[in-house]
């Protein structure tokens, strides 16, 4: 054995140098093969060069270039679906590596090159699917060319794994750039003899990043934005924002504006259309998107886009027909941003040839100081031409403002005020109802003043819609989905207050019917109308005058009147927001409508949920107090009778202890009162549950400590009859009979959690992992462990088949009512509150534990069953639940201690 030991220790390097035989050739003959293909694709294009091994530290290169593309159909048509058909044709380059050659302004680059493609069908469902490169190449700095070559991946409509061979060539890859500067080029494959591996050639373009050079809208050049007309309402200052930074301007990836053309605008054919005219219509949404800004200088590029439509998908498909390039400044004096635009031109079905030009495009934006029933947009601007009325490519002044939901919580919205000017009409035409007295209704800033719609119109006519405050007196609503607009301090909640706002209205029409408003006869059709008027909240009676704009999009129609009823905040099932929208015109008008009957549920979720916790937080005190009095009572018994110490159950007392102890050793909010501090200023409850959170915590401390007394003297007693073996030998059973129990029903609980996955996925179609639900099934089955503690003391006084009073009826028999409680009060909240999970539960958690019709029974009665067992065994043995032939087998027999006395 002796000998043979060097030979085993010299194979790993025995191992090493095959390795290494083995790859450098195979690396060598790789990057031989690799320079062949370039040598033959590339260079003639940017030709080759020696390369140090040791990258550049600073790149010349960014990091990262985005731009579209076009072609490739073979490829992004390989799981194509049909109901998705548009995509995004995004293109990304990022620069890898770049490494500096013999040959001065010669590169050579590692690349990665990532390209959207169709959506694709992924477990029956459609989803987005991006193809990347890894290509290597070299790029001349003074040419501006690149061309690289590589492989990528991409799989069948067999679900083949595919590596697919191409060569990238990239043009105007300079360091000097403009607003006419685009990278071109092409992706083409190296496959042509394999069908399954040849994807069509794909055309490019990319924004630059290179030293950018504004050329349109330096400081002489503010002026051009002065030729557009000036009904632009005044604008905020960027020190006005919150943001106060001019690059979060335009900082998200779509800011969708609703474009509104002047009154003869009816059709594309009349239209003064901003983009091609064979486009064959009209668009009605516009987007911008940041491709770079300039913090220092208050200066971007961005992309202006167009759409037709309801709204801009993220995932849009870009279209140099349907898009612009421009520079953007702010202007200071006029508290605008400035943007000249320009074309896409030199394209017919590729973007190799595409260039910049025809820069005659001018967009303003501004945030307005002062809203009101006119417009209530964050962002308003104009777009227009700077040629003359005759000239190709002319159109006229088009304004845009940002759609209604850019009002929450907008940059512009804590700056802006609103300024009423219909409130002496609501005055007069809104009536004057009696107050009652008792009853309270929401307050003007409370989350409860918006709802959604329901609208019936007559038969056959319905649809859906939306009522959002704008402004309460002088202050703007600012809404989220988890908290309600802050009341100022001095506001003055008594008698009717300024309010306005935005309503929107969906209606869905059947072919024998016209629209609601007798504009059109589309079978669904929306509408907007902006009201002000004046809300009571002693009364609850919301009365409006509206105003809804015309398809000429210069008009308003404000003689509509607009009454909401709320119910009282009293009710304990809440109730019905009632309301109406009806024409004050005469019935031969043209403008008249019928009265639109307006329905919506009034779920006062702070009233009862603060009313509900009242109940809850009370219920915790009691039961945790309980608790407390009835483990001091089992001292108190133990202390009377030391004699049964021996005989109680550790596995109970430890099952107990620990039921007091997590709560206080982990974070009592997240456990206990969930996610209440995010629901603080929602809930508006004031100090009370901080209040007794205090309390609970305290009287959580001492049942511990009683707890935790009262296991160790059971654990001192035990020690103590150190000659009583059976004592040990019974609770271990007991421990062998538990644990395997607990073990089986988590068990039973992690299977019925992830067979719900299962169905879950099945019916949503995707399959996705639900942690919380995991944990939150374990938490229940601990508390179900907790409803069952007399279960070992039970099975404890079976094996040692005593008689002895072990537990006092208070303890046994008071405690299981404590754990009992929380499902009583669980079937009197059930047909009591409205139920929804919303984590904002203090007592009877359904998060927590097994809560349903079935379970406040099942439980209950299982936990009343044990105490009438243990109060039999103490009564007529521990066996008495056994037959008779069992029951004479040999108990257990206390033997007496002889003291040294």
């Amino acid at each position: 054995m002796t000998n043979s030991s060097p030979r085993w220790h010299s194979l790993p390097w025995f191992f090493i140098l095959f390795f290494l035989s083995t790859t450098f050739p195979f690396l060598s003959v790789t990057s031989s093969a690799s320079q062949d293909i370039y040598d033959e694709h590339c260079s003639s294009t940017v030709a080759d060069s020696k390369p140090n091994q040791v990258p550049i530290p600073k790149l010349p290169l960014p990091r990262t270039h985005n731009g579209y593309y076009t072609g490739g159909d073979k490829l992004h048509n390989q799981h194509s679906y049909p109901y998705y058909s548009s995509f995004s044709n995004s293109i990304s380059i990022r620069t890898k590596a770049v490494h500096e050659t013999d040959n001065p302004g010669l590169f050579k680059v590692d690349l990665s090159l990532t390209f959207q493609v169709s959506n694709i069908y992924y477990e029956d469902r459609p989803r987005r699917n991006s193809v990347t490169f890894k290509l290597q190449g070299y790029w001349s700095e003074p040419e501006g060319n690149l061309c690289a070559v590589g492989t990528g991946f991409t799989y069948s409509k067999e679900d083949h794994l595919l590596k697919l061979s191409a060569v990238l060539k990239l043009s105007n890859l300079t360091k000097s750039t403009n607003i006419t500067s685009l990278i071109t080029g092409t992706l083409e494959s190296l496959s042509s003899g394999n069908k399954d591996f040849y994807f069509d050639p794909i055309s490019m373009l990319l924004f630059p990043q290179m030293n950018y050079k504004y050329s349109y809208v330096s400081d002489d050049s503010k002026d051009r934005c002065s030729g557009g007309s000036d009904h632009l309402p005044k604008g905020l200052s960027l020190s006005s924002l919150p943001t106060r930074s001019f690059c979060s301007i335009v900082a998200r990836a779509v800011n969708q504006f609703n474009l509104k053309y002047s009154g003869g605008c009816v059709s594309a054919k009349n239209c003064s259309n901003p983009l091609d005219k064979s486009i064959g219509y009209v668009p009605n949404l516009m987007s911008l998107s940041e491709i770079e800004c300039s913090e220092d200088k208050e200066r971007m590029r961005v992309l202006v886009e167009f759409a037709n439509g309801s709204y801009i998908d993220y995932y849009r498909h870009f279209s140099t027909n349907m898009a612009l390039v421009g520079e953007g400044s702010w202007d200071e004096s006029k508290n605008q941003l400035c943007i000249v635009a320009c074309r896409f031109m030199g394209m017919a079905q590729s973007f190799s040839d595409a260039h910049l030009g025809d820069c005659s495009t001018m967009l303003s934006l501004r945030f307005p100081a002062v809203w009101s029933i006119r417009g209530v947009s964050s962002i308003v601007g104009q777009l227009w031409s700077e040629r003359s009325v005759n000239e190709p490519g002319y159109f006229d002044s088009i304004m845009f403002q940002s759609g209604s939901n850019h009002m929450r919580g907008g940059a512009a919205v804590s700056s802006a005020k609103y300024e009423y000017s219909k409130i002496d009409i609501a005055r007069k035409s809104c009536s004057n109802p009696a107050k009652t007295k008792g009853k309270v209704y929401p307050n003007a800033f409370s989350n409860e003043m918006r709802f959604p719609l329901s609208v019936k119109i007559s038969k056959g006519k319905m649809g859906r819609g939306y009522a959002n405050p704008i402004s309460v007196d002088n202050q703007l609503y600012q809404y989220s989905s988890y908290m309600e607009s802050e009341e100022p301090a001095n506001f003055n909640s008594s008698g009717p207050v300024n309010i306005s706002y935005h309503i929107g209205l969906t209606t869905y029409l059947s072919n024998s019917t016209s629209s609601p408003f007798n504009t059109s006869s589309k079978l669904q059709e929306s509408f907007e109308i902006l009201a002000e008027g004046l809300y009571d909240a002693e009364t609850g009676i919301l009365c409006m005058v509206g105003c809804r704009t015309l398809d000429s999009n210069d008009y308003l129609d404000c003689e509509i009147l607009v009454n909401f009823e709320f119910p009282s905040t009293n009710k304990r099932n809440s109730g019905r927001i009632k309301g109406t929208i009806q024409s004050t015109r005469e019935k031969i008008d043209n403008l008249y409508f019928e009265v639109l009957n307006l329905t919506a549920y009034a779920y006062y979720r702070d009233q009862t949920a603060i009313r509900r916790m009242d109940a809850e937080i009370i219920m915790v005190l009691i039961s945790t107090t309980l608790s407390c009095v009835f483990v001091g009572l089992q001292l108190f018994h133990v202390k009377r009778h030391s004699h049964v110490l021996p005989f109680t159950s550790l596995v109970m007392l430890s099952i107990l202890t620990l039921g007091y102890m997590i709560p206080l050793v982990l974070n009592f909010e997240a456990l206990f009162l969930g996610n209440y501090r995010q629901q603080r200023i929602f809930l508006n409850s004031g100090g009370w549950i901080e209040a007794n959170e205090v309390i609970v915590r305290m009287v959580g401390m001492v049942v511990f400590l009683f707890q935790f007394r009262l296991l160790h003297r059971t654990w001192s007693a035990r020690r103590g009859e150190g000659n009583q073996k059976a004592l040990w030998v019974a609770e271990k059973r007991v421990l062998f009979v538990v644990l395997p129990l607990c073990a089986a029903g988590a068990l039973v609980a992690v299977i019925a959690n992830w067979v719900n996955d299962e169905n879950v996925a099945m019916v949503n179609g995707a399959l996705r992992t639900n942690a919380r639900s995991f944990w939150r099934d374990l938490k229940s089955f601990a508390s179900l462990v907790l409803d069952g503690f007399l279960l070992p003391q039970i099975l404890l006084n079976l094996f040692l088949n005593t008689r002895e009073r072990i537990l006092s009826c208070a303890f046994y028999m008071g405690n299981t009512i404590v754990r009992l409680l929380p499902h009583a009060y669980d079937l009197y909240r059930a047909h009591n509150y409205f139920h929804q999970y919303d984590g904002s539960y203090i007592y009877a958690n359904p998060g927590a534990d097994f809560y349903s019709t079935a379970w406040d029974v099942i439980i209950p009665l299982g936990g009343l069953v044990f105490a009438l067992i243990v109060f039999l065994q103490q009564r007529f043995g521990g066996r008495f639940i056994l037959p008779r032939r069992f029951r004479e087998l040999e108990g257990y027999e206390k033997v007496p201690v002889v003291s040294d006395a």
